[in-house]
């Protein structure tokens, strides 16, 4: 495993951004803890009604599920500006570390030809497009389920799912 580029700071700014790590990663460990534990969750008396446990636990992972939307959103867009301003190497044609596809919007991409004006890191176009196009499906995926538990923790708490008399909880 060669460290040489990023030990000589030879890495792309959206790699550096830590977007899978931080947006895509500890961002939405936060929610999903929240998540599984939802199933458990009984407040034992919310508003004065002590059946409604669950319906507090709902409204609460509306707030989880918000930072949830935050991560997976921030890893969704630094994907797609690394897609789409490309890889960060040293240039064939200006013979200096530069960005040579920042102008193409991600039309490079297509374009398996100009994939050769990188030299070196070897294979960076290929690598790149593997890392940002994982990370920008995990980053939709983790988006789109956020977003549904938005809508369902909301639902769920509001019309209290769990508030029905003739059902008693233990606390």
């Amino acid at each position: 495993m060669e460290i040489r580029f990023a030990s000589e700071h030879r890495l792309s700014k959206y790699v550096a951004c830590l977007h899978g790590i931080i947006g895509g990663g500890i961002l939405i460990f936060l929610p999903a803890a929240v998540f599984i534990g939802l199933e458990y969750d009984n407040c034992c008396g919310c508003c004065g009604h002590e059946n409604c446990g669950k319906s507090c636990a709902m409204l609460s992972s509306v707030l989880a599920a918000f930072i949830g939307i935050l991560g997976s959103g921030y890893c969704f867009i630094i994907s797609a500006l690394g897609l789409s301003h490309g890889p960060y190497c040293l240039s064939a044609a200006e013979q200096n570390w530069v960005y040579p596809f920042t102008n193409s919007s991600g039309g490079y991409l297509l374009e398996r030809d100009k994939w050769s004006e990188c030299r070196e890191p070897r294979n960076i176009v290929e690598w790149n497009l593997t890392l940002f196009s994982i990370l920008l499906v995990l980053g939709g995926i983790e988006l789109i389920l956020c977003s549904i538990q938005v809508i369902n923790g909301f639902l769920g708490g509001i019309c209290g799912v769990c508030c029905n008399r003739e059902e008693k909880y233990a606390c």
